[in-house]
C-alpha cells in the first residue's frame, strides 16, 4: 500500500462523519422546527366545548395553553362567539382563551321562555358559573356590545377575579344610550305592550342585521365578510329566537340603573382597561367610550375608524393592541 492509499484510508471515515453531519443536521433541525411549528399550531388551535349549566347546553371556544393567564370574550347583539373568530389565534400564542355562547344564542341551548329567564341578570349568572365550571379563577375580560352588562356584573360580584377589562362599544354610561337609536327601545322599558315590541321587531330581520356590520365602516365590502351577518341571522330566525330577543331588549332596560354602581367599582378597584371603539357606531357612539376616563383615568382610549363589529374591519389592529396591553398589563 502506497503513502496515497494509506493516507485515503485513514481519512476516509472522518470524511464520512462529516458528509453523515452535513446531511444530517439540516433534516434534525428541519424536523426540530416542524415540531416546534406543530406543538405552537396545536396550542394556538380553537377547540368546541358544551357543558351544561343548570340544565343548558352553554357552547364555547377554547384556544391557547391552560396554564397561561386567561381571557375571557363575551360577545354582543345579535352574534355570538364567532366574532370572535379571527381574534383567538392572535391571543392564543401566550393566553388561555374562553368565549362563550350565552343562552338563546349561537350553538348554546335555547330554553324555551317558560323555563328559562331570559335577563341579564340570568345570563351573567350562567357565565358565572361557566367560569368556575372550567376553573377560570382570574381572567381578563373583553366586553362588547351586550358583552359589557353580563361581564360588568362578574366584575362588580369579583372585582378578585378580573385582571384587565378590554371595552369594545360596550356601554356603562348614560352617554352612551342618549341617541336616537333608543328611543323605541326606552319606550319598551317604561311600557311593556305589543304595540312597542312590535317596533322594535323590524331590529331583528335581516336588513338591520346587515347594518350593523356595514353603517359606520370604510369599506365592509372588502372588509367585512357577509358570513358573519348571515349567520347571526340564521339564529335569529330559529323558531321562538325572536321572542328571547324582545325580551332582552326589555331587560336591557336593568343596565341603566346599574351604571353608578359599575363605575364605583372602577374607581374602586381601578382595573386595567383598554377601549377600543369603533367611533362610527350609531348604536354605541364614541359619547360613550370617553367617560371611561373619568373613573379610569389611566385607561387607553383607542377610537378606531370603523362600526358597531369593529373586529371585522380592525380586527388586526385591535388584536396587536389587545397584545400589547395584556403583555404589559397581565403577562407580568
Amino acid at each position: 500500500m502506497n503513502y496515497t492509499t494509506l493516507k485515503l484510508a485513514v481519512q476516509m471515515p472522518v470524511m464520512l462523519a462529516a458528509l453523515m453531519t452535513a446531511l444530517v443536521l439540516p433534516v434534525t433541525q428541519a424536523t426540530a422546527a416542524e415540531t416546534a411549528s406543530h406543538t405552537s399550531s396545536k396550542e394556538t388551535a380553537v377547540s368546541y366545548h358544551t357543558v351544561v349549566i343548570d340544565g343548558v347546553k352553554v357552547f364555547y371556544r377554547e384556544a391557547g395553553p391552560k396554564n397561561a393567564p386567561a381571557v375571557l370574550l363575551l360577545h354582543g347583539f345579535p352574534s355570538s362567539s364567532h366574532m370572535f373568530r379571527n381574534l383567538i389565534p392572535q391571543l392564543a400564542d401566550r393566553y388561555h382563551v374562553i368565549a362563550p355562547d350565552y343562552p338563546g344564542y349561537g350553538q348554546s341551548g335555547q330554553p324555551a321562555m317558560d323555563k328559562f329567564t331570559y335577563s341579564f341578570d340570568h345570563l351573567a349568572a350562567v357565565v358565572d358559573k361557566l367560569t368556575s365550571e372550567i376553573g377560570l379563577n382570574r381572567y381578563a375580560l373583553y366586553v362588547q356590545d351586550y358583552g359589557a352588562p353580563v361581564g360588568y356584573r362578574l366584575a362588580a360580584a369579583h372585582p378578585e377575579r378580573i385582571s384587565a377589562i378590554v371595552v369594545q362599544n360596550g356601554n356603562a354610561y348614560q352617554e352612551g344610550i342618549d341617541n336616537p337609536f333608543w328611543d323605541p327601545v326606552k319606550a319598551y322599558w317604561k311600557d311593556k305592550t305589543q304595540a312597542n315590541a312590535a317596533k322594535l321587531r323590524p331590529v331583528l330581520e335581516l336588513d338591520a342585521t346587515k347594518w350593523q356590520y356595514s353603517e359606520g365602516f370604510r369599506d365592509p365590502a372588502l372588509h367585512v365578510s357577509p358570513d358573519a351577518w348571515m349567520l347571526d341571522q340564521a339564529y335569529l330566525d330559529r323558531p321562538g329566537n325572536k321572542d328571547i330577543q324582545i325580551e332582552m331588549f326589555y331587560s336591557y332596560g336593568s343596565n341603566p340603573p346599574l351604571y353608578p354602581a359599575w363605575q364605583a367599582y372602577f374607581r374602586k378597584h381601578q382595573p386595567p382597561m383598554l377601549i377600543v371603539w369603533g367611533k362610527n357606531d350609531k348604536i354605541f357612539p364614541a359619547a360613550g367610550a370617553t367617560p371611561y376616563l373619568r373613573d379610569l383615568p389611566q385607561a387607553e382610549l383607542h377610537l378606531l375608524d370603523s362600526g358597531h363589529f369593529a373586529l371585522e374591519e380592525e380586527g388586526d389592529q385591535i388584536g396587536r393592541l389587545m397584545h400589547d396591553f395584556l403583555d404589559r398589563k397581565v403577562q407580568r
